[in-house]
């Protein structure tokens, strides 16, 4: 997504205490803090998620299809502890990126939750990678 893409999200996500309109209406957001990889300056970057029963978030570094991964998942490979913004709370979490058989079970939840994602799968040979977020309690 581009910059200004991200900077409106972002405002309008804390403005309203975690919703977002335009395209991404009805769409659940966090805004995940992660450090560059190579700058190690903090960025803050919207994302969709998917809750899981046992209170995880996942997220897919889909990157609207495109044959590269975003930037923020090298990031959260360098550095896995982050700072989401989930509505109005603001917690720290651990990023681990979803392998195997997890992948496996999880990838039709996801797309079930976000069609979106199966189409930007289709877009690219890359496998969509999906990080679970295990949220810290405050």
């Amino acid at each position: 997504m581009p910059d200004e893409f991200n900077e409106r999200a972002i405002a309008e996500f804390r403005a309203t205490g975690g919703r977002v309109g335009g395209e991404l209406a009805g769409t659940p957001i966090i805004l995940i803090h992660h450090i560059g990889a190579k700058t190690r300056t903090e960025r803050v970057t919207p994302v969709a998620y998917t809750s899981l029963p046992d209170g995880r978030l996942v997220i897919a570094a889909s990157n609207g299809g495109s044959p590269m991964h975003p930037a923020w998942y090298h990031n959260l490979k360098a550095q896995p502890t982050i700072t989401v913004e989930l509505g109005s709370d603001t917690r720290t979490a651990v990023a681990e990126e979803t392998t195997g058989a997890a992948y496996a079970a999880l990838w039709p939840t996801m797309v079930a939750a976000s069609p979106a994602l199966g189409g930007f799968q289709a877009k690219t040979a890359r496998r969509i990678p999906l990080f679970t977020l295990t949220i810290r309690p405050h």
